[in-house]
């Protein structure tokens, strides 16, 4: 079965040169990840320019998306909010307000499961699967932003999170386009640049399974700051 879902949009991310989207049910406050699981991009459900665009424009921050969406979806192994994207346009029937997100959605005792900065798959696939959020959104008490050069020259940014309940996630690469060139116009490259942002909502997000040089145990999903809403 299909049905048009309204969604407010919470997150537009980089995912290996394409995009993530995800949000929130305007009508049930569940959260869902659109993807593709056809010949496009099977194995991690990012979604093409062509499929995502609204009006010729990037889904933005807020836009309430109407989007064509099967009612199951492939979830890797360990994911719960993942529904299929079917053929059809995606359009965007205006914006949403902060108050339109639902207040149990702010409520949380850690940031994604834990305290760390990632998420054994392994973990997350002893929970029930409508218990394995890899999407979550969190209101910063103090949000502290830094330029994190890497040795090919590249700028990274990243944000460590602070809630009023004592919630924190540190040093999490922020992967939203629209906050990252913000930051690269408003502030010089510097390699000790540090920003502090109050009264952000974050919406965090499980990457896909990724283990660096030298890692010891099984690739861990890592925690990105995948959407900024400066309030």
């Amino acid at each position: 079965m299909s049905s048009v879902r309204r969604i407010i949009c919470l997150a537009n991310s980089w995912k290996h040169q394409e995009r993530c989207i995800a949000g929130i049910d305007y009508d049930t406050g569940r959260w869902i990840r659109p993807v593709c699981d056809d010949s496009l991009n099977p194995k991690d459900g990012r979604v093409p320019r062509f499929v995502r665009l609204v009006q010729g424009r990037e889904p933005e921050l807020l836009d309430i998306l109407e989007i064509r969406l099967d009612d199951t979806g492939p979830n890797f192994g360990f994911e719960c909010e993942n529904l299929s994207i079917l053929p059809g346009q995606w359009n965007c029937l205006g914006k949403a307000n902060i108050t339109d997100i639902p207040r149990e959605c702010l409520n949380f005792e850690y940031i994604l499961h834990n305290s760390r900065k990632y998420v054994n798959p392994s973990d997350l696939k002893k929970l029930p699967l409508d218990q394995r959020r890899t999407l979550q959104l969190v209101k910063t008490n103090k949000f502290s932003i830094h330029r994190d050069p890497n040795d090919k020259g590249q700028t990274k940014w990243k944000g460590t999170i602070e809630t009023a309940n004592g919630c924190k996630l540190e040093k999490a690469p922020i992967t939203d386009p629209e906050f990252v060139h913000k930051l690269n116009s408003r502030y010089p490259p510097s390699p000790n640049c540090l920003i502090t942002v109050p009264n952000c909502l974050v919406t965090v997000s499980l990457g896909m399974p990724w283990a660096p040089p030298n890692w010891e145990g099984e690739p861990p999903c890592w925690k990105l700051i995948a959407g900024v809403i400066e309030l």
